[in-house]
C-alpha cells in the first residue's frame, strides 16, 4: 500500500471502528451481524464491505472512500487524547505521520511526496513538509474526509 494509502487507512479505519457498534465482537470470537468468525481489522472491514457492493478499489492502492464523511480533526483529537501524546498534528506532516504511527523518516517523506507529485526540491524538506501537510489534508477531503479549510491552504 502507498503511504498515502496508509494515512487514508489510519483514520478512516480508526473512524470506522469508533463508529460501527453493530460489527463489534460477541463473547465468543463472533460478530453482531451475520454471525461470521472473528472480525478482521477495521480498516479491511470497511474495504471488503465496499468492494463486496461492487465497488473497486481507488488508484495507487488506496482504501476505497467511506460511505458517510470521516470527521478527520476529531478523529486525530481522539487519537492523540488516547495516546496522551503532544503531537502538532494540525500543522506538521512529521506529528501526524507519528500519531498514525507511521515511518516519519525523511525517505519516508520523499516518498510521500513523490506519490503526490511534489514539483519541488525533496531535499528542502522544511519546503516540501509543509506542501505535504497541506496536500495530505486536501487529499484526505477529497476521498471523503472532513477537514477544517485552514488546513486545507
Amino acid at each position: 500500500m502507498s503511504i498515502f494509502g496508509s494515512i487514508l487507512g489510519a483514520i478512516f479505519g480508526h473512524a470506522q471502528a469508533q463508529s460501527s457498534p453493530a460489527q463489534q465482537q460477541h463473547p465468543g470470537g463472533q460478530q453482531a451481524q451475520g454471525g461470521q468468525a472473528e472480525a478482521a481489522p477495521a480498516s479491511q472491514q470497511g474495504h471488503a464491505a465496499q468492494q463486496q457492493q461492487g465497488r473497486p478499489n481507488t488508484p495507487q492502492g488506496q482504501p476505497p472512500r467511506p460511505q458517510q464523511p470521516v470527521d478527520v480533526q476529531a478523529v486525530l483529537d481522539k487519537m492523540k487524547a488516547d495516546k496522551h501524546a503532544n503531537f502538532d498534528w494540525q500543522h506538521s506532516i512529521v506529528d501526524l505521520m507519528k500519531l498514525l504511527d507511521l515511518d516519519s523518516s525523511l525517505s519516508a517523506r520523499q516518498e510521500l511526496a513523490k506519490e503526490l507529485h511534489y514539483t519541488g526540491d525533496l531535499h528542502d524538506s522544511a519546503s516540501m513538509n509543509i506542501w505535504l501537510h497541506k496536500q495530505v489534508m486536501t487529499k484526505l477531503a477529497e476521498n471523503g474526509g472532513k477537514v477544517p479549510d485552514n488546513l486545507k491552504h
